[in-house]
């Protein structure tokens, strides 16, 4: 028996009929990867040239002489690291101090100015969004030269304050940046179901918007404290005596030569971010399956 012309039609359309994207995707997954591709041999050759420093330094910190040749292994700038060092631990000291303390005040700050900017309309507010992105653009050279005319016109004596204060204005658009980001994905139907259960506006901005957003906060943080730690050039302006950075201490080494301490002091700072990294990623994904 043959079929209906109209039948044959159908069924030849479903035939053609594109697939799903969920299948389209498992189809994929089945697809046995290439062994070679211009995707893969660029993804490795920029591992290559990101991670092979810091293989060299974790390697050298272990030699036994100055030299760029491996002459044998060896703790001894370990030793000194932690015996005769005091003033390379008091540049890392600096460093600490200032990052963790600029980056607080700049998630606090940039936190307020993202929800604020974002959330609430008002007279320049398109400007403002503007201006706060001003420290990403500079050059850091302008930044530091202005920091340090603005604090020598009102009299504001160079230290740990100056370089604090210089970090905490450079790190501000980062984390508002981090933060908006994260407000822009925000439903905001939740502050409505807030206020429908007869929440303030204090308790709707402290039980809800503020956990909702609190991995933007945490992501804004950290860049700061990073960006804090690695900055040189900002601080070599805003920086006074006794005020002595990591970066600075390194840099006024390298007249001498850079000692394979630093190389010793490199590992553990590796060693250090890399255990705070999967802290901060399981705490983000404890605290993301609670809420």
């Amino acid at each position: 028996m043959s079929l209906n012309p109209y039948r044959k039609l159908v069924d030849r359309l479903n035939r053609k009929k594109p697939s799903s994207e969920p299948a389209r995707h498992a189809r994929r997954a089945l697809m046995k990867p290439k062994f070679f591709s211009i995707s893969h041999s660029i993804l490795f050759l920029t591992i290559l040239f990101l991670f092979l420093p810091l293989f060299f330094i974790v390697v050298f910190s272990f030699n036994a002489g100055k030299s760029s040749d491996f002459t044998e292994f060896s703790l001894i700038w370990y030793k000194k690291l932690f015996c005769d060092s005091q003033d390379l631990w008091e540049a890392l000291g600096n460093s600490i101090i200032i990052a963790f303390s600029s980056a607080a005040v700049a998630s606090i700050l940039g936190t307020m100015a993202a929800i604020g900017i974002n959330w609430y309309k008002f007279r320049g507010r398109s400007y403002i969004q503007t201006i706060s992105f001003l420290p990403m653009i500079l050059p850091e050279v302008i930044i530091g030269v202005s920091m340090l005319i603005f604090f020598a016109g009102i009299k504001v004596p160079l230290g740990l304050f100056t370089i604090f204060a210089a970090h905490t204005t450079f790190c501000l658009p980062f984390v508002y940046l981090m933060v908006t980001a994260r407000i822009d994905e925000f439903d905001f139907s939740i502050i409505e179901a807030a206020h429908d259960l007869g929440a303030t506006e204090k308790q709707t901005m402290l039980k809800v918007i503020i956990p909702a957003i609190m991995p933007g906060i945490l992501s804004g943080f950290m860049m700061a404290v990073t960006m804090s730690l690695e900055d040189f050039v900002i601080t070599f302006f805003v920086s006074g005596r006794g005020s002595t950075t990591l970066p600075l201490y390194v840099y006024s080494m390298i007249r001498f030569g850079v000692s394979p301490v630093i190389n010793a002091l490199s590992l553990i700072l590796i060693v250090g971010t890399i255990i705070i990294a999967i802290i901060l990623r399981r705490f983000l994904k404890v605290f993301a399956a609670t809420k």
